[in-house]
């Protein structure tokens, strides 16, 4: 039996024989991955729960003629409509309605990123993991294939036998680079996706409640 047949090759193996600069870089990684996935299935819950709750809040406003018809609104359009209440207790009566109607657009627009920046939180580690993970798995790679030359230059041999497991040990830290990045920009990009058509969903909620608050307004200066 050869000597590297004596190697355990295996991935376990390949780890557990690696050095420990080598073994560190392989730990972040693993770690590095499992945060992708642990944010992507945390993010998909909460925006699934937004999804119901903007999605409910949109059909109460398209059918709703007045600010009193939502009331039963929830998230982000139930603040929505409290901004709008506040605004338009302390404008009172006697305010021109175009006035009031542009200070409640810039309400809704703070909440509107408010809620933007909130849903969207959490995502950026996704892309520093897809931009770094891979060269994180390079330099694992050349300090591994550095060792091997080493084990050349001490041992004075270049048999496949002592240098093939540390370049195995050594690409396997390349390998999990790639296996932690691509997940991570993939998933990335698919909630960005989402996050996009949630946003969209709250900007519709924000231009319904101007316009049934609008609608208020023009009925109260017609006295209807």
């Amino acid at each position: 039996m050869t000597d590297l047949a004596l190697h355990d090759l295996s991935p376990l193996g390949m780890y557990r024989n690696a050095d420990w600069v080598v073994q560190w870089i392989m730990l972040g990684l693993l770690a590095a991955s499992v945060l992708s996935w642990t944010v992507l299935f945390a993010k998909m819950a909460e925006l699934f729960a937004a999804r119901i709750g903007i999605g409910r809040g949109l059909r109460l406003l398209r059918r709703a003629e007045t600010l009193k018809a939502v009331q039963e609104a929830r998230g982000p359009v139930a603040r929505m409509l409290a901004e709008t209440e506040t605004e338009l207790a302390q404008s009172g009566r006697d305010l021109p309605p175009v006035g009031i109607k542009d200070r409640l657009a810039l309400r809704l627009s703070r909440i509107e990123a408010a809620e933007a920046r909130r849903i969207a939180r959490g995502i950026g580690i996704l892309a520093t993991i897809g931009s770094i993970a891979p060269f994180v798995g390079l330099f694992g790679t050349v300090w591994g294939i550095m060792n091997s030359f080493i084990s050349i230059a001490q041992s004075q041999t270049t048999s496949l036998a002592v240098v093939a497991p540390g370049i195995a040990e050594a690409l396997l830290a390349t390998a999990m680079g790639l296996g932690a990045a691509i997940p991570a920009v993939v998933i990335y990009n698919g909630l960005g996706r989402v996050i996009a058509a949630h946003r969209a969903r709250i900007a519709d909620a924000g231009v319904l409640v101007l316009a049934i608050a609008g609608r208020d307004l023009d009925r109260a200066g017609t006295g209807g």
